[in-house]
């Protein structure tokens, strides 16, 4: 395959002219077109369930998930895996962003980062990388040699790998355990791939790390039981969480919302099953944190 065989890198036919439209017509285009990106990405949803299965994996094994990328693709990555702790409460080391070039490629290209494949390598070990964890490698043309190489690595040590390219297949094909290939077509800005291509990305990678939380019993329904309180907002949130579950007014909530040391989960559990929250944490703690468990004790 060469470089202008990629969709990513191909002209889109609807935007041939984009720069003599008005605005307003310019807008419509590019609202049309991120308008496909979902429907693209449901095409791939047996593979990001199967990345999702290897997140629950590592995690129960006590590994971690790392996403790795360049340029967008890392960015990405790195955003995705810092929201995790403060949505979740879970610990940071549980999923991690590494982008090609270090924390100074977050705020500024650094030319070359994608071509070097033995700072792939390094960057990995630096992070303790293990056969327990899974790398998610992130390349919307897939022709990132960072990002092969980290690939090549972590499976050479008997780690789960997953591949995520927003073309048909990647420009440099790897062996991996599972790949995510989301045709989404051309940019509307030829090669642009901050565009449609991070679009996609961003939704694929709140995906998989919702799902993984989830299924590690972040959340009772569609609610995040595992909310620390830590500002007035998630106060005002924790409480009202509370009360729905449990059924208790607000000042109810509020006042077992502080007894536990401002976590929901084990305010809930103190509620509901009229126990302190030492003995609220031990029975979630002997539940795997898993609420529903407790609750149907």
């Amino acid at each position: 395959m060469k470089r202008k065989d990629l969709l990513s890198e191909m002209q889109n036919p609807l935007s041939m002219e984009i720069d003599s439209l008005p605005v307003g017509e310019i807008l419509t285009i590019i609202n049309s077109e991120d308008q496909k990106i979902a429907k693209a990405i449901q095409s791939i949803i047996p593979e990001i369930e199967t990345t999702v299965n290897l997140a629950v994996k590592a995690l129960q094994a006590g590994g971690h998930i790392f996403y790795i990328g360049a340029g967008t693709s890392g960015r990405l990555g790195v955003l995705d895996a810092s929201e995790i702790p403060p949505t979740f409460s879970a610990p940071h080391e549980w999923f991690q962003g590494i982008i090609a070039g270090g924390e100074e490629a977050l705020v500024r290209s650094i030319e070359g980062a994608e071509d070097s494949s033995e700072d792939a390598i390094q960057d990995l070990k630096k992070c303790h990388f293990s056969k327990h964890d899974l790398l998610v490698g992130i390349s919307c043309s897939g022709s990132a040699k960072y990002v092969v190489s980290a690939l090549d690595y972590a499976r050479s040590l008997g780690a789960f790998t997953a591949y995520l390219v927003t073309n048909k297949a990647p420009y440099r094909a790897t062996k991996t355990d599972v790949l995510m290939a989301v045709n989404i077509g051309p940019e509307v800005v030829t090669g642009s791939t901050r565009m449609k291509a991070g679009t996609a990305t961003k939704l694929i990678l709140n995906m998989i790390s919702t799902a993984t939380m989830i299924r590690m019993g972040k959340t009772l329904g569609n609610l995040m039981v595992d909310l620390q309180v830590v500002n007035e907002k998630l106060l005002d949130r924790g409480r009202r969480i509370i009360s729905e579950i449990t059924g208790f007014e607000a000042k109810k909530s509020e006042k077992l919302l502080r007894e536990s040391g401002m976590s929901v989960k084990t305010a809930i559990v103190m509620g509901l099953m009229q126990c302190s929250a030492k003995d609220a944490i031990a029975k979630l703690e002997k539940n795997e944190g898993f609420l529903r468990r407790v609750l149907s004790e």
